[in-house]
């Protein structure tokens, strides 16, 4: 036994004696990745490229008491919906949400449907080709010169204009859940929208004498998010605070961090918009009491 602690101390001994030695192996960079490394990040960022999404919960229809389901448009040049908007183009491995879905699409992970039958939005899939025309890319004709100085027609191939991608539709489903005793609020789908203005010959450009052009939108895609929750969970949404605490767009979209207004909701009227029976600020107004009517619903449940 004391032949034991003997070698144990001596070891220390040699260990405290020689601490340049043991640093300077420690620092000592192995020159075969000395360029791989000045050129890697402090870290390697593994949480999010390895997520999975949370499962749903399971809900029985015997405990959901009440529901409604509601489309809700979100303007992306508010400031709470930056971070879907922005990168226009791909940073690295920063990618905003519409360019993420068309990526998804191509690679065949999820199925983009078709916006023209607003009381079924997933039915009929959209092919490559439709969505190039849903998101105006087109084959365009411009006057270049030539050689001797002659303008000559060239035709160019205008991509799709996912910058004028401003705004998104979102179906959520909101829902009483008696077991749990809270109100639940899922999101279903998603479309998003360009916004961009267009003169009366078809081209997209402003109005020569300065007068405000009418906005045109157009909805591009519906996707059902439950299919894309998969690859919205391996993707980051930039926190603006730091950096190091990334959240993906699956934790953005299902913790509701971004800000809209309700655009419609279930009703009797073959689901029609708010904008077909109020205009303006009567919109507003008349979205914002839908706002109370469930909140108030919630609150009228529990006693104090």
């Amino acid at each position: 036994m004391k032949s034991v602690k003997s070698v144990f101390l001596s070891l220390g001994i040699w260990m405290i004696s020689c601490p340049f030695t043991w640093g300077q192996q420690a620092e000592t960079p192995d020159s075969s990745n000395t360029v791989l490394d000045y050129k890697r990040e402090v870290y390697i960022k593994e949480n999010i490229p390895e997520k999975k999404p949370i499962p749903y919960a399971y809900v029985r229809e015997a405990d959901v008491l009440y529901s409604k389901t509601i489309w809700r448009m979100i303007d992306l040049r508010e400031k709470r919906n930056l971070a879907l908007y922005y990168p226009t183009q791909n940073i690295g491995s920063r990618v905003n949400l519409t360019n993420l879905l068309l990526k998804a699409v191509e690679s065949g992970e999820i199925i983009a449907y078709d916006t023209t039958d607003p009381n079924n939005e997933f039915v009929r899939p959209l092919t490559m080709e439709q969505l190039d025309v849903q998101f105006g890319a087109k084959h365009d004709t411009i006057q270049v010169p030539d050689a001797d100085g002659n303008m000559v027609a060239q035709e160019r191939k205008v991509g799709r204009q996912t910058d004028q991608v401003k705004k998104f539709l979102v179906k959520e489903k909101i829902y009483f859940d008696k077991k749990h005793s809270v109100m639940n609020r899922e999101v279903i789908g998603i479309c998003p929208i360009r916004v961009f203005s267009r003169d009366d010959d078809g081209s997209e450009s402003a109005s020569e004498d300065g007068a405000a052009v009418e906005l045109q939108m157009v909805k591009t895609m519906w996707i059902y998010v439950p299919e894309a929750r998969p690859i919205l969970a391996r993707h980051p949404v930039f926190n603006r605070f730091n950096d190091s605490q990334e959240q993906s767009f699956d934790d953005f979209l299902m913790q509701h961090r971004y800000d809209g207004h309700i655009y419609q909701i279930s009703n009797v009227y073959n689901n029609r918009t708010i904008n077909e029976y109020a205009s303006g600020m009567d919109a507003l107004y008349e979205a914002q009491r839908i706002e109370n009517e469930i909140f108030e619903w919630e609150q009228d449940l529990w006693e104090y």
